[in-house]
């Protein structure tokens, strides 16, 4: 995935230069995440919604092991604990298609 490709050394560089361990002005994370939480979704604007709400509860929350990515160093404990913040809104969003409880 190139967000995720091109965002580890980019933030990586962003964070020494600025001597900000995670700067929140970095948001290629944020994209990837979210790009990963919209991978198979049809896009209406429910399952938008609905994505982005999951992604971004997921990304506060930072269940097991969303919280220990982020602890890795530098660009990849930047990019990395989105990813999985993402894979965990991807499942849950997928699940509310599958049962219908939501319509993509």
């Amino acid at each position: 995935m190139v967000a995720v490709a091109i965002g580890i050394p980019a933030a990586t560089r962003v964070a020494r230069a600025s001597g900000v361990e995670d700067p929140h002005f970095v948001v290629i994370d944020e994209v990837a995440g979210q790009w990963i939480t919209l991978l198979f979704a049809g896009v209406a604007w429910k399952t938008v919604l609905a994505g982005f709400i999951l992604f971004r509860g997921f990304d506060i929350v930072k269940p097991p092991p969303v919280r220990q990515l982020e602890r890795l160093p530098e660009g990849t404990g930047i990019v990395v604990d989105d990813v999985a913040a993402g894979i965990y809104a991807l499942v849950v969003l997928q699940l509310l298609i599958r049962f219908g409880i939501l319509r993509s």
